[in-house]
């Protein structure tokens, strides 16, 4: 995240997908050791790695580099109105549906509850090695941010006219993004009361993830939320 940071500062304005693309994974590999390389081209679950969705000013265009999210809509429009976009891994929701799966048979069984899954979610370990096993696919089904290649048909990319269009850009912490910050706080307090172990139980919004809330914490994963007009 850092890296990708000090990159988005010192790229020139004007700077276009595809030298951002080149540039960021430049950026990243250098932090790996040359002795290493050929290590984590072998090895793409062991890369450091990142998603990141950015906005060009001047080229008047999105890009959604891994699983991120965003709302867009015309300014002025009603929240109904927004268009959603995201860009998941393609195996997030089979490996959340297959948390979900095991929870629940632990649970039916007797050997776990809510909370004791939600002290230590032993569903979620019986998915990590499926989990490690779809990332030695990053870079080749899905793009990420990790030092090698960013196949450019992965990334999406969205260009706008020159109307006035209000944009929000999030990270996947937010299971239901919504118009304002305060609206998918809301939403995100309503999964966590409704369905903290995160396996489709809010039958509001039947969300799964392959993690659950942790215990004391306000969410399951990290939350970016940026809202802006152009």
């Amino acid at each position: 995240m850092k890296v990708i940071s000090r990159f988005i500062r010192k790229a020139p304005a004007n700077i276009t997908i595809d030298a951002f693309l080149k540039g960021v994974t430049e950026a990243v590999r250098k932090k790996y050791s040359s002795k290493r390389l050929d290590f984590y081209a072998q090895h793409p679950e062991e890369r450091i790695t990142a998603s990141c969705i950015v906005y060009s000013r001047l080229q008047r265009q999105l890009w959604i580099i891994g699983d991120c999210q965003c709302l867009v809509g015309k300014t002025g429009c009603k929240d109904d109105e927004y268009e959603y976009f995201d860009n998941p891994k393609p195996y997030e929701s089979v490996v959340a549906k297959g948390r979900a799966e095991r929870a629940r048979q632990l649970m039916a069984s007797g050997e776990a509850t809510v909370e004791s899954l939600l002290s230590d979610d032993v569903a979620r370990q019986a998915v990590i090695p499926q989990m490690i096993e779809a990332m030695k696919r990053q870079n080749i089904d899905y793009a990420v941010v990790d030092g090698f290649k960013i196949p450019r048909q992965k990334v999406k990319v969205f260009t706008f006219d020159f109307e006035a269009w209000t944009i929000i850009i999030a990270s996947d912490g937010y299971p239901i993004l919504r118009p304002t910050l305060a609206q998918s706080e809301a939403a995100l307090e309503e999964q966590r009361q409704k369905d903290p172990l995160n396996i489709g139980n809010n039958t509001a919004n039947p969300f799964m993830a392959t993690k659950a809330f942790t215990e004391g914490y306000a969410s399951f994963d990290d939350r970016s939320y940026v809202r802006f007009t152009i």
